[in-house]
């Protein structure tokens, strides 16, 4: 569950599986679409009550995976998009996530 981790991520081994969990529920109850972007670029769309939980999730992601960069914007219909994006050497990384996102709101 956590292969696509990368050792940069300073989220404690045991904590890696309840993160991964939390970005799970977020995609599954709130989640309208993924959009790649760019190798290392993701746009995911979400419900625009999933706001506050996302921008939370964010930040705490921000904090243990500096290479991460998260944005937030709102779409043209009031949905909350949150970008992420890192860098080429952790394109894998976005990728995995979105890869994830698909999964979650396909299980949903």
């Amino acid at each position: 569950m956590t292969m696509w981790v990368p050792e940069a991520c300073t989220l404690p081994t045991t904590e890696q599986p309840l993160r991964l969990a939390e970005f799970d529920a977020l995609f599954a109850r709130s989640l309208h679409r993924v959009e790649r972007v760019a190798p290392g670029a993701v746009r995911l769309v979400l419900d625009p009550a999933a706001d506050g939980p996302a921008r939370e999730l964010a930040r705490r992601e921000s904090a243990c995976c500096s290479f991460f960069t998260f944005g937030f914007t709102e779409s043209d219909d009031g949905r909350t998009v949150m970008e992420v994006t890192a860098p080429a050497a952790y394109a894998d990384v976005v990728d995995a996530l979105a890869d994830r996102a698909d999964g979650a709101r396909e299980g949903a």
